[in-house]
């Protein structure tokens, strides 16, 4: 199941922060979550399907042993967590990022739950050497 989950600051537009996350992701179906004085979009979908932009973006990006790596870096248990720049995004390109401070108007968060993670960081990332 991939999980997705962004922070709409004030001063961005909606529809540019669902923009990116549907252009690292396809036809997600985010909603809008409120909290307080802020707003977020959150996400889920099953299966590979839901992958299958990001799985391309990766090659085309030519960025597979470096995103290997930042991959299983973020295994904890059953699920895979990693962050990407929002503006980076936006405009088709994948950066990673950390959790806070990299990033001025914060990540785009992802976890990826799978009974077997490595499988799935095989399948998006294989071994390039």
């Amino acid at each position: 199941m991939l999980k997705v989950s962004v922070d709409v600051n004030p001063t961005e537009d909606p529809g540019k922060v669902q923009a990116a996350v549907e252009k690292m992701f396809g036809e997600i179906t985010l909603r809008i979550v409120k909290e307080k004085e802020k707003s977020r979009f959150a996400g889920e979908s099953e299966g590979r399907k839901a992958l299958i932009r990001f799985h391309d973006l990766l090659r085309r990006e030519q960025i597979l042993d470096a995103a290997r790596g930042v991959l299983l870096k973020g295994i904890q248990d059953n699920t895979i967590r990693f962050y990407l720049n929002k503006q980076v995004a936006y405009v088709g390109h994948i950066s990673f990022s950390q959790s806070i401070g990299e990033s001025p108007l914060g990540p785009i968060r992802v976890e990826i739950e799978s009974d077997d993670p490595k499988a799935v960081i095989d399948w998006l990332t294989p071994k390039t050497v």
